[in-house]
């Protein structure tokens, strides 16, 4: 048997902090669905006063096998332990980006970014073609965006990426930070920003960007694609094509008026506007594709929500880490993901 450590990520939050290990748990655990060696006795271990995640495998970890675990979302270091040693494998992070995009942004309600990567990871893994993403750049649909942690996070992979948020505020903010982050960055793109319309009716505003990784791909054409829609997310289904998600991922609303241009007590309720948007999410996803839902329980229970996406017509996963994701956020938020594949 072979032996691993995990060291965690030291940048999280402190509430995030306790629940990262055994978030990551769970997490390298629909990993191992995708190695070639399986992890075995996934646990952890206090070493110098330091937590590891641990796990051991039948045989040594292979280099596809590092490759794809380099993007765990609270790795921070891989080791193999040797007796009392610990000596430390290269990671190789899909990351195209400095990691700025993803934490210069700080504002009241954002989504920790190591839980927004952890969310896009299973997710990505529940397609029926789990590790696809590691050698194409297939495209990535936050319908409830926020102010663009998702977007920025399917940037870092060189992935392409579609958000919509209703909130002007939001999209105004995203604007500004990415537009900027671009130009200091000296990344090569073009923006292009201006009235949403469809049918000769305002849906909202619009903002398209097209960048490359380096002056050869640009000029080679070779360019990713970031979108946001400032628009209601039940028109996702009129801004995309059908079948043109490779995943869809979103934060639901917490309780508060979020999301939808709907009556009050839709747009307050996060289980009713699920109800209204999954079905209109599932239309833009390919089959095989898969959809990525966090949630506060205590607005929600999971066999709600779950009854909301198989009645959209997807494959709930359940069951061994599916069940190991919940943790609190404050006092008012218990936080869940549930992720559901369309059939191929």
């Amino acid at each position: 048997m072979f032996d691993y450590g995990i060291l965690l990520y030291p940048g999280a939050n402190r509430v995030y902090a306790d629940a990262s290990a055994g978030l990551l748990r769970a997490e390298l655990t629909v990993f191992g669905e995708a190695l070639r060696t399986p992890p075995a006795e996934i646990g952890e271990r206090r070493i110098g006063g330091v937590t590891y995640v641990t796990f051991t495998t039948a045989e040594p970890l292979s280099e596809e096998d590092l490759r794809l675990l380099s993007n765990l979302s609270s790795l921070y270091a891989l080791f193999e332990f040797s007796g009392d040693l610990l000596r430390p494998l290269e990671i190789t992070p899909l990351d195209k980006l400095d990691s700025d995009l993803l934490t210069i942004q700080k504002y009241p309600g954002k989504t920790n970014e190591l839980f927004t990567k952890l969310l896009l990871n299973v997710t990505l893994l529940s397609r029926s073609r789990p590790t696809e993403f590691l050698d194409r750049p297939l495209h990535v649909v936050d319908p409830l965006c926020g102010r663009g942690t998702t977007l920025n996070q399917a940037m870092m992979y060189g992935l392409d990426a579609t958000g919509l948020d209703v909130d002007k505020r939001d999209f105004e903010a995203y604007e500004r930070f990415i537009k900027t982050w671009l130009r200091q960055k000296r990344v090569k793109h073009n923006a292009d920003s201006g009235p949403l319309r469809r049918h000769k009716h305002r849906l909202g505003q619009r903002l398209e960007i097209s960048y490359a990784l380096d002056k050869e791909r640009w000029k080679a054409g070779d360019a990713r694609h970031v979108t946001f829609f400032n628009a209601d997310t039940l028109t996702t289904d009129e801004l995309l094509k059908a079948g043109s998600a490779d995943v869809v991922v979103a934060d639901a609303p917490y309780g508060v008026q979020h999301g939808s241009h709907q009556p009050d007590e839709l747009a307050r309720s996060p289980r009713d506007l699920l109800a209204a948007a999954v079905p209109v999410w599932a239309r833009v996803l390919k089959p095989g594709g898969a959809l990525g839902l966090s949630w506060n329980t205590h607005v929600a229970k999971r066999d709600e929500i779950a009854g909301i996406l198989g009645r959209a017509g997807l494959e709930v996963r359940s069951g061994g880490p599916w069940e190991g994701f919940e943790h609190r956020v404050d006092q008012a938020i218990l936080r869940d993901l549930i992720v559901a594949r369309k059939p191929a």
